[in-house]
């Protein structure tokens, strides 16, 4: 399971979603989760699912890999579909039913709009190195530095995040392929069992997380490294004519999305 984790991780690419400047790539997310929450009948769902769709087929990112990434989040969706099938008022399915037809069209929508919001983040993720992620964020956040927000520092701390998810995860697992190896067991029982089976896998976790911290403070101190102020980037992001073509098609698509939801659809 936790190899299936994908968040965070970077696919080297050469197509033309791996090409487009991380800004773009990144207010692109913004109006795609806002085409999400507009949408309302199935008729914008499916613009939204044809504009995701087309971009996996751009960025050459196999299906594959969204739904292994898409595995440790199962239980959340299904039981997101559960509670809406069952707390939506409406017209029974049958005669003293709790079901309702209205509860099953919308834990189906709400189905559909979880698995596209993290198709849509994990392509951002994808086809965007953490490095060039952060440098795009700080960019689109640089006004706020007028008003004394701490703007290079929660980029630096966000790309670190990004970066040492796969390294965290890889360390977890061998912890747990060692203790396993040492007799302990971590599949079997109720979930409050396997949850208590997890927590010697914390300690070791921990400390190696902490170490890993402190390594990487030495090594950037070593480099002196002391903020944002007076820094410059070794590639500067140039915003060009495809980026601007990629930013009108999103923008077209929100509006198509719009206006399905002004008429109902």
């Amino acid at each position: 399971m936790l190899k299936d984790i994908t968040l965070g991780q970077f696919f080297p690419g050469n197509t033309p979603v791996h090409k487009l400047d991380p800004r773009t790539k990144i207010l692109l997310v913004l109006l795609y989760i806002i085409m999400l929450f507009q949408a309302n009948g199935w008729a914008a769902y499916a613009v939204v699912a044809v504009f995701t769709i087309t971009s996996m087929c751009v960025s050459k990112i196999k299906p594959k890999n969204i739904f292994k990434g898409m595995k440790p989040m199962i239980f959340i969706i299904v039981l997101t579909g559960i509670l809406n099938i069952f707390y939506t008022q409406g017209t029974p399915v049958l005669p003293g039913w709790i079901i309702t037809w209205e509860g099953i069209d919308r834990a189906a929508k709400m189905i559909l709009r979880i698995t596209l919001l993290v198709t849509g983040t994990f392509l951002l993720t994808y086809t965007t190195s953490p490095m060039a992620l952060t440098d795009g964020l700080e960019i689109l956040l640089n006004p706020l530095k007028k008003i004394k927000v701490p703007v290079h520092e929660m980029t630096i701390m966000m790309s670190m995040a990004l970066r040492f998810i796969p390294t965290l995860i890889e360390e977890t697992d061998k912890i747990m392929s060692a203790q396993k190896a040492r007799g302990a067991d971590f599949e079997t029982g109720n979930i409050i069992r396997r949850a208590k089976a997890m927590l010697p896998i914390l300690v070791p976790l921990f400390v190696s997380a902490f170490r890993r911290a402190d390594e990487l403070a030495v090594a950037m101190e070593s480099r002196c490294y002391h903020g944002g102020e007076g820094r410059t980037r070794m590639k500067k992001l140039v915003m060009s004519g495809k980026d601007w073509i990629a930013l009108t098609i999103g923008v077209l698509f929100l509006i198509a999305v719009i206006v399905l939801k002004k008429f109902g659809l």
